[in-house]
Order: C-alpha cells, then sequence, then structure tokens
C-alpha cells in the first residue's frame, strides 16, 4: 500500500489534470451541469436558500456540506453580509463562512451577485477540488486532510481559525502532538499555545505548507498504525511538550477572533 504522502505527491504532481477527472465523472459533471444552469437565476438569499439543489452545491464547494440542514444559520450569515465587522459573518470563527457570504454577498451586489465569476466558476472549481479530497478520504482520510490543509491553510489568518476548522486542526494536532486534553482548557489558552507551536504566517508560505503537510502525512501513517515508527523522531516538533488538543464544536465556530 501507498503511504499517505506518496499517494498525495500523485494526485498533486499533475493537479490540474487530477481535477479535469475529477469535474469528468458522471456525477460531478451533473451535479455542475445543474449548478452553472440556475446559480444565474438566483437574485436573493431566500431564493438561494430554497433552491436545495444549488443551496447543496455550494456549501459543499466551501467545504459546509455537514451545514447544509442550517438554513436559518445561513441565511443570517447571508443577510448580514460582510461590509460590517460585526456582522455575523466576521464575527464567526471559521473562515469557511466569511468566504461564502463573500461570494454570495447579496446584501452588497443585489440581482448581480449569481452573474459574477465568483458565484459561477470559482464555485465549480472549489466543488471539484472538495469532490476530489471527499472521495479520497474514502481510502485514506490522511490524503483528504492532506489536500485540505494545502488548499485551505494559506487563508487562516489566526490560531483562532485553525481551531475553528476541524480539519486543518486534525492536521495541526497531529503535526504537533496536541493531546485532546486541551479541549478542558479555555480557548485563549488553546490559541496562545498553538501560537508557540506554529507561526501562522508560516502557512502564507508555499514551502512551510508543504513542509508541515510531509510531516503530517510521515506521522499520520506512524499513528494511524499498530506500530511505532523511528521515522516519526525525525519530523516531531520540538514543541510538542505542553502541548493541546480541542473537539471542535459549534460554540468554538460562534467564538470571535480574539477571544
Amino acid at each position: 500500500m501507498d503511504t499517505t504522502f506518496a499517494t498525495y505527491q500523485t494526485l498533486t504532481r499533475n493537479l490540474g489534470r487530477t481535477l479535469a477527472l475529477k469535474q469528468a465523472e458522471p456525477v460531478v459533471a451533473l451535479e455542475t451541469k445543474y449548478y452553472l444552469a440556475h446559480i444565474k437565476d438566483i437574485k436573493n438569499v431566500d431564493a438561494l436558500v430554497r433552491n436545495t439543489r444549488v443551496f447543496t452545491y455550494a456549501m459543499k464547494a466551501f467545504g459546509l456540506e455537514d451545514m447544509t440542514y442550517a438554513k436559518a444559520y445561513m441565511r443570517k450569515v447571508l443577510n448580514e453580509g460582510v461590509s460590517d465587522p460585526k456582522s455575523f459573518a466576521n464575527r464567526l470563527n471559521d473562515d469557511r463562512f466569511l468566504n461564502f457570504a463573500k461570494t454570495f454577498n447579496f446584501k452588497e451586489y443585489g440581482a448581480l451577485t449569481t452573474t459574477r465569476a465568483a458565484a459561477g466558476q470559482d464555485v465549480v472549481d472549489k466543488y471539484v477540488r472538495q469532490s476530489l479530497e471527499v472521495d479520497q478520504g474514502a481510502d485514506n482520510d490522511g490524503v483528504r486532510l492532506a489536500l485540505y490543509f494545502k488548499r485551505a491553510a494559506p487563508g487562516v489568518k489566526s490560531a483562532y481559525g485553525l481551531l475553528a476548522d476541524p480539519a486543518l486542526w486534525k492536521v495541526a494536532k497531529t503535526v504537533f502532538r496536541f493531546p485532546d486534553a486541551m479541549g478542558n482548557a479555555a480557548i485563549e489558552r488553546q490559541a496562545d499555545i498553538v501560537k508557540k507551536a506554529l507561526n501562522i504566517a508560516d502557512l502564507q508560505d508555499p514551502a512551510k505548507v508543504d513542509r508541515l503537510i510531509q510531516r503530517f502525512t510521515v506521522m499520520w501513517d506512524a499513528t494511524q498504525g499498530t506500530s511505532y515508527s523511528p521515522v516519526l523522531d525525525l519530523f516531531a516538533s520540538r514543541s510538542s511538550s505542553g502541548s493541546l488538543g480541542l473537539n471542535t464544536s459549534m460554540s468554538l465556530i460562534n467564538l470571535r477572533y480574539g477571544g
């Protein structure tokens, strides 16, 4: 069986071709065709949420498929927009919601919102990438997490954003060996320890993100196996002692940045 890193490398070596093959798959192609055929006819928040098929497609594109049922919650995200720093989307600690609100910013663009490329092909590209990640996770969840981290980590602006995203947090938790017990600590304390282990600004550097992914995949294979691998120590963080863990919850999602 290939290692997690070997599979990840195979997929990303020619990512454009990998994504093209995924987009051509019958189910993905069918849902994409429906989305593109109907999205421009949607002129307001209620219309978007009412069209279950379009709404589900859009939510999956942003990694929010598990929140599709929360229509009232998403209406609040969209209705308040993003221009006001105190809007609901800006107060959430999960950038997926903020990015969704920026794409479907009916408050600013009104009926023209869905005619913009951001709501069209950009969403399709996100959906295809998300589909690739989900499908890979069926065989190896470590590959899914590595692909997602590569895509989403550069968008993290704070330790709170890392803590709030379950997939990103699982990668960080594995790399730095943060134990589950941290979930009992105050969120401010968790964020402080994350910042001691990781410079969040490093997530803007592709080379540093790649190194984190390599460390993650090696440690993932070691910790998911039945025996200890000495390779683990080569990639283990020096800051692993006194580190932390977190069971992500809606209460965390609703925390403001900075506490």
